[in-house]
């Protein structure tokens, strides 16, 4: 098991430092939420009480487009680079290689969810609860990381993947959303979360867990495919 996660760990450190490198996919994502984050600020009209309403939906929304760019190009840029054969070749357990993908593009999605939030808190001027967000937001972005690394897999070898990824994740990931956009919600209101979101919270646990275990059992054949 320590080599498994050891050979995981080595194919994410690879993405990291190449990315440390280019910085290609985290200033694209962060450029792309900003930009996003900006448009909703002048775009909306909100009053107070609304910000409060609307907020968890904005962040969402931000988050979902800006990490499904940076899930497209975890598989692209080892297509383009020729690298993705090589890797297949690699004498390791095909789990090892989604869960080392999964765990760069789950570091590239928090390190732009960090920047963004600051910003929307204070183009808003809104206070966040940044510590109780905590539950929803990384359940949620797990959520996201663990479709979204399988289906950039299944949509790298075809010619419409830029538009083929988001078709294939977003209806999936309407569970999540909801739950996410829900629990989310619950804190900006300034309410329990354990009290009145488990069931929300309770979801996004059971959707992490069911799907990752799919995705660890089937990528197999998935990547072979």
């Amino acid at each position: 098991m320590r080599a498994y996660l050891r050979k995981a760990w080595l194919i994410a450190w690879k993405d990291l430092v190449s990315e440390w490198r280019s910085r290609e996919v985290f200033s694209i994502m962060a450029v792309f939420a900003l930009l996003t984050i900006l448009i909703f600020n002048f775009a909306l009209e909100l009053s107070s009480v609304n910000r409060v309403e609307v907020a968890p939906g904005l962040l969402w929304v931000t988050f979902i487009f800006a990490g499904l760019l940076g899930v497209n190009r975890s598989f692209t840029r080892e297509q383009e680079q020729g690298n993705l054969a090589g890797l297949m070749m690699v004498p390791v357990d095909r789990s090892a290689i989604y869960l080392g993908k999964l765990m760069g593009n789950l570091a590239f999605i928090v390190s732009v969810e960090a920047v963004t939030l600051p910003l929307f808190a204070a183009l808003f001027n809104i206070s966040v609860p940044v510590w109780p967000l905590l539950v929803p937001l990384l359940l949620g972005t797990l959520g996201f990381a663990i479709i979204g690394t399988v289906f950039a897999a299944i949509s790298v070898n075809t010619r419409l993947r830029d538009v083929l990824l988001p078709v294939l994740v977003l209806p999936i990931f309407v569970p999540v959303v909801i739950a996410a956009v829900k629990a989310s919600s619950t804190v900006f209101a300034r309410r329990s979360l354990l009290e009145e979101a488990r069931h929300w919270i309770g979801l996004l646990v059971t959707f992490d867990v069911l799907f990752f275990t799919l995705a660890v059992l089937l990528f197999d054949v998935i990547l072979e495919e």
